[in-house]
């Protein structure tokens, strides 16, 4: 999918939600693990009730590979379910060096033909870069995440004042463009994504945190704006749990849409 065509998508549907599938066999409802394929059962439903309010979806590829070949198929029929003009991106932050970061690339852009795909940037320009060459398919980077662990590594500061996360961007933003590399940045450090829009002020970020884990919406529109909005807002737990019975579906719908409508709220707003 080009820029072009997701900014479209916004616009559209007046929203810039993405919706993760981060599916759980321990928290669906139970009466779909009688069915053949239980994660697909409710992927599918939770694609049917959200599909008019999000403008893309992030499974998180763990949820799925660790069943194995099965888990693997799940994966494969929920993507193939998506609609062509949302959104698609691999969670499996991925990230190696040389052929490795291309069959891994093959992998999620051929094999499941996903749009994008989160990439770890610790091991530098060479372990992205295979990433960044097929057409129409987008990197997203890790940057600034909102974990605890974060300040572990990513707050650390050379001696030019530097901090770590900065010079990642700094350095990242000349391997691809703002056509095919966006960045992660989460929710729940609000002054930071101000801090990352100021270094990259035309990518997108994919920004994880906000509904479950106490993100604020409005914060993050108002600290990480561009002119094309340049935001993919992820709500995972607190839209497809919202429920865990035969409901499901359709509490998934009315939080989904929730987020739409605050959404195009903001938008109206900016005058996007």
């Amino acid at each position: 999918m080009t820029r072009q065509e997701l900014v479209a998508q916004i616009r559209s549907k007046k929203s810039f939600l993405c919706v993760g599938l981060d599916t759980d066999l321990s928290k669906i409802p139970v009466h779909l693990l009688d069915t053949e394929d239980p994660i697909f059962e409710f992927n599918k439903a939770i694609i049917d009730a959200t599909k008019d309010f999000a403008v893309a979806y992030k499974p998180n590829i763990a949820f799925y590979e660790c069943y194995g070949p099965k888990g693997w198929e799940s994966l494969k029929k929920t993507i193939d379910y998506i609609p062509k003009n949302i959104f698609t991106i691999a969670d499996a932050k991925r990230g190696d060096i040389g052929n490795t970061s291309t069959y891994y690339a093959k992998t999620f852009f051929e094999y499941l033909n996903c749009d994008s795909v989160t990439v770890a940037p610790y091991m530098g320009e060479d372990s992205v870069s295979p990433f960044l060459e097929f057409e129409n398919k987008w990197v997203i980077l890790l940057a600034l995440t909102s974990n605890k662990g974060a300040l572990d590594f990513q707050f650390m500061t050379d001696l030019k004042g530097e901090k770590l996360y900065q010079k990642v961007l700094r350095k990242s933003s000349a391997w691809g463009t703002d056509e095919n590399l966006m960045y992660v940045v989460g929710a729940t450090r609000a002054e930071g994504i101000g801090e990352v829009r100021k270094l990259v002020p035309n990518h997108f970020f994919l920004v994880p945190g906000v509904g479950a884990q106490g993100g604020s919406l409005a914060d993050v529109a108002n600290f990480g704006w561009n002119k094309d909005c340049g935001l993919l807002v992820n709500s995972s737990r607190g839209i497809i749990y919202a429920s865990n019975g035969h409901d499901f579906a359709e509490k998934a719908g009315v939080e989904a849409q929730k987020l739409q409508l605050e959404m195009a709220d903001i938008l109206r707003q900016k005058g996007f």
